[in-house]
């Protein structure tokens, strides 16, 4: 794992990758990630490191909050898992884990979607549908407000789509 790129170790972590995704909308103190991970603040603290380290968020502003100093970070955007073409077992993982503890969550009587595929298409017709499930993302990850604002609900999606290679098959024992 040496060779992996450093952001994709620092988001290997299921943490991690909750955080970068709840400062997408705004930036997020280690105490507020706290709170909302409900884990310590000084782990919280520890994992923002991490990302900052890896150049995934960087600091957005300092502010005083009761006798102290608070430093609120933002996720830098970019197409950082997009990108990743090693360490995709490693990825998948930490969207795995991250799935499972979202759908503990999942509303019981909210519309939702859930789908699975492996199929066989025209190179042409992945593209324009790849394109069109980065816009849907994008679009939502532009919608986010900050955690818990008024009018919002709390969503969640996970989403790996790739091509694959045509491996033959397993041979029998």
């Amino acid at each position: 794992m040496s060779s992996t790129d450093p952001r994709l170790r620092a988001l290997a972590h299921p943490v991690r990758l909750r955080m970068l995704s709840l400062m997408w909308s705004a930036p997020l103190s280690a105490a507020a990630l706290a709170r909302e991970l409900a884990i310590s603040h000084a782990l919280a603290s520890q994992h923002l490191r991490r990302l900052e380290a890896a150049g995934l968020v960087e600091l957005a502003d300092v502010r005083s909050r009761r006798g102290g100093r608070e430093r609120r970070y933002r996720a830098v955007r970019g197409p950082w898992l997009t990108d990743q073409r090693e360490g995709q077992a490693l990825l998948a993982e930490s969207l795995a884990r991250n799935l499972l503890d979202r759908v503990a969550h999942r509303a019981p009587d909210a519309a939702g979607l859930t789908i699975d595929a492996e199929l066989w298409v025209d190179p042409e017709e992945w593209e324009a549908a790849r394109r069109r499930l980065h816009a849907i993302m994008t679009e939502l990850h532009d919608a986010a407000r900050p955690p818990h604002a008024p009018g919002t609900v709390r969503v969640g999606a996970t989403m790996m789509a790739f091509p694959m290679t045509d491996a033959p098959p397993p041979t029998a024992d």
